[in-house]
């Protein structure tokens, strides 16, 4: 979920050599394309968009080519479908980690960070929440090869982060 802990997951990772593929990227680089703006009505509305038009494998169809390597971590699925696409083209080395926090702790750390995508009030968070998980997101994260909990410090997380992601690489 948005303000789980991503981008300190991808610190992490790449600190110990992953490739990161951001599926948002895409989306948002398809929004910038189409002379869009850049905030959550936006991306989010081209996501969702893009999702009913050609299925909700759509994004993860459009990252498959932007991945080589043997270490890459794939940042951003929202649903089974995505997963299924991925599970499909890797099915031998793909692990899903879920990353969760309360409510509560990710609209505070979405409030913090600024962003221009950022649900500036309560309400937009809640109904932001509402279309990705209409996208399968409590779903893909129910049938997660990990589940990472970041409720405490930054450090605690972070080292669990490592723990895990060397235990993905040890297999």
């Amino acid at each position: 979920m948005p303000g789980s802990g991503k981008e300190e997951f991808i610190k992490v990772a790449t600190d110990l050599g992953f490739q990161v593929v951001r599926m948002g990227d895409l989306v948002r680089e398809e929004v910038r394309s189409r002379g869009g703006d850049l905030d959550d009505a936006s991306v989010g509305g081209l996501a969702n968009s893009e999702r009913e038009k050609y299925g909700m494998g759509i994004w993860a169809l459009r990252t498959l080519p932007k991945i080589s390597g043997s270490k890459v971590l794939i940042d951003g699925i929202r649903g089974i479908a995505e997963i299924e696409v991925y599970r499909e083209a890797y099915p031998e080395s793909l692990f899903v980690v879920s990353l969760e926090s309360s409510d509560k702790v990710r609209y505070e750390r979405i409030k913090e960070r600024g962003r221009k995508d950022a649900t500036p009030s309560e309400e937009q968070f809640k109904e932001r929440d509402n279309r990705e998980r209409s996208w399968g997101l409590q779903e893909a994260m129910a049938v997660a090869d990990y589940r990472i909990a970041n409720e405490g410090s930054l450090q605690e997380y972070k080292e669990e982060v490592a723990r895990v992601l060397r235990e993905i690489i040890d297999k």
